[in-house]
């Protein structure tokens, strides 16, 4: 039986992951769960699953889920409660679902304690993408891809060689705007971007799809899980979500995975690999769809994904910059601080004000995140 750690459990990956072992009863166990501030979801989580620890983002938070919970229950706090969930010495595997750069420490805390990595924090490598594989490598620790399209890349390069491979060929949805011109995007609101035709997703996550940064993140994961450069990642938009993801290989076959939008498909193979287990989930109707579309992601319409393969390929510090502005971009443009187009402008602005560092450790990636946190707090763009 697999003893699982939820870091993000309250989260839209946290909740799938759950409605999976729901449906696996006999299959596992959840150990942990760490959350923000969303205690009535935590107190139905912890109801309905037992764990024997959590952790809440503050002590407010913790102590109202104490307050509403009957039986003897472990509740942590902060960055500590992360570490502790990570590190759970009952569990065998964690979900590393946290949003943004807060999952890297905990994230290598369970690699370092020799925990089976089921990644969905695409920051976790963005940042720190050459540490962590490597720490994976000195612990022996598997890393299993969570995202879907990291995840088709991985079944489709099951059973073959990697010096085979020509090109991994990631695919995007578009985002709310996918149909928007570069002027109509002037004009665009926070709840029209929130509207993704396709996923359900947070809000955060959201907003990276409609500016297509999430596939920047996604690349920059994908060339430290498969050990490709960037020139051997390309990014092509396909509007249905259909296609997951594909690997072309030196002799023209392309692998595709397909299915329908759902998390669940790629967490569940993610939990029960090298099983595929049955699944409660809608199945895929081709005759139904009746046609798959694609075009190719132009840079200059979607500038946040030029910026992420650029800052890959300067490596360094010059990633975990990018991340961090673009965090905070978002945020501001959830709060109505920033129009769209402003989000692209000030993470432009932040990485023309680094100075990047080769090699960094994980102290000084952190001290470039927080350097880059301020620095976007402090920059002059205003929403209009």
């Amino acid at each position: 039986m697999k003893r699982i750690a939820i870091l993000g459990s309250t989260g839209s990956i946290g909740r799938s992951t759950l409605e999976v072992v729901r449906q696996h009863p006999d299959r596992f166990r959840v150990s942990a769960l760490a959350a923000g501030n969303n205690v009535d979801e935590m107190v139905r989580q912890v109801e309905a699953f037992q764990p024997q620890l959590i952790s809440m983002a503050t002590e407010e938070a913790a102590q109202a889920v104490r307050e509403r919970i009957s039986f003897p229950l472990e509740v942590a706090v902060g960055e500590e409660g992360l570490l502790a969930v990570a590190t759970a010495p009952d569990a065998t595997d964690v979900m590393s679902a946290l949003v943004g750069s807060q999952g890297l420490p905990p994230t290598l805390a369970a690699i370092r304690a020799g925990k089976k990595i089921h990644l969905a924090n695409k920051e976790t490598l963005v940042m720190g993408g050459e540490i962590v594989m490597s720490e994976a490598k000195r612990h022996q620790v598997p890393i299993l891809p969570v995202d879907s399209e990291h995840s088709a890349i991985f079944q489709c390069m099951n059973g073959e060689r990697k010096q085979d491979i020509r090109r991994l060929v990631i695919t995007a949805s578009g985002g709310a705007f996918r149909d928007w011109s570069r002027e109509e995007l002037v004009h665009a609101t926070r709840d029209q971007a929130l509207t993704h035709p396709n996923w359900s997703m947070g809000p955060k996550v959201t907003i990276d799809s409609a500016t297509l940064m999430n596939k920047g993140l996604e690349v920059m994961e994908a060339r430290w899980l498969f050990d490709l450069p960037y020139d051997q990642i390309d990014v092509l938009i396909h509007p249905e979500s259909i296609i997951h993801s594909m690997v072309e290989y030196e002799d023209g076959a392309v692998m595709a995975q397909l299915g329908t939008p759902d998390m669940k498909g790629p967490i569940q193979y993610a939990l029960s690999h090298p099983e595929r287990w049955p699944l409660e989930t809608k199945r895929l109707d081709l005759a139904a769809i009746g046609r798959l579309h694609f075009r190719e992601a132009d840079m200059k319409r979607y500038p946040c994904l030029r910026m992420a393969y650029e800052a890959g390929r300067a490596g360094g510090t010059v990633p975990t910059v990018l991340n961090a502005a673009n965090e905070i971009a978002v945020a501001r443009f959830l709060d109505g601080g920033l129009s769209f187009l402003e989000i692209e402008a000030m993470i432009e602005e932040v990485l023309s004000r680094h100075t990047p560092q080769s090699n960094p450790d994980l102290e000084e990636l952190f001290a470039a995140d927080r350097w880059a946190r301020d620095t976007a707090r402090r920059c002059g763009i205003q929403a209009g």
